[in-house]
């Protein structure tokens, strides 16, 4: 499945390009509305993610001009959160609505429902579970299982570890983990990260002294051990 990537940030079009690309997904990022309408006017892509203030035309003029010649799920970004902003969105054409800043896992889900309902899906089916051990992470409820009892996990919890352990043995540095599920505009300090490790490792080690799944490589960031 290809989608197209439009944000004049440019450094959010490459998060997001990076994410989307390890779920499997072919990825193009370009900056302005102008650029995004000659590219779908192609045809080839899935599904368009687009962001509302950008330079030479805006995404709602982008989206409008693209629904003249395709019915292409399009997700608009924006920072602003008024309802009447969304209602002028869906107007326009738009699919679905996230505002900044946004979480990297909820848009990922929001990508899979649009491709699912417009007959596409990613190339490779998430597993409903995945088993590491003696640790289950049950996707579809949600639920971390140890030895068969649920860990209570916040959602945040879930979210680093359902990261971690959908990509064993991939090190992520708490920059990267604070992007993805915290989200790229979140303010809060690296060390977030730090806390939220070890709550997870209080929660589903033997001894979170010497763990098990969640490993630490110095100097660099965390991983999970598959």
């Amino acid at each position: 499945m290809k989608i197209l990537v439009v944000d004049d940030e440019k450094v959010l079009v490459k998060g997001i390009k990076f994410n989307l690309e390890h779920e499997g997904y072919e990825v193009e990022g370009v900056y302005d509305g102008s650029s995004a309408v000659e590219l779908a006017r192609g045809g080839a892509f899935d599904l368009i993610i687009m962001d509302v203030m950008m330079p030479e035309i805006d995404g709602l003029e982008a989206c409008m001009r693209i629904r003249e010649f395709s019915d292409v799920p399009i997700i608009m970004l924006t920072a602003k959160g008024d309802d009447t902003d969304k209602l002028m969105g869906f107007d326009c054409g738009a699919d679905d609505y996230m505002t900044k800043p946004f979480n990297i896992l909820e848009l990922k889900a929001r990508v899979r429902a649009l491709l699912k309902r417009a007959g596409g899906g990613v190339r490779q089916e998430a597993r409903e579970e995945i088993t590491i051990g003696a640790l289950t992470l049950d996707q579809r409820q949600h639920v971390a299982r140890r030895g068969g009892a649920v860990v209570d996990l916040t959602a945040k919890e879930y979210d680093l570890l359902e990261l971690l352990m959908k990509h064993p043995r991939r090190v992520y540095s708490r920059e990267m983990l604070m992007n993805i599920v915290w989200g790229y505009e979140y303010q809060g300090d690296f060390r977030t990260v730090d806390v939220h490790v070890r709550r997870i490792r209080e929660k589903i080690e033997e001894n979170p002294a010497e763990p098990e799944y969640i490993l630490t490589k110095w100097g660099v960031g965390y991983y999970f051990k598959g």
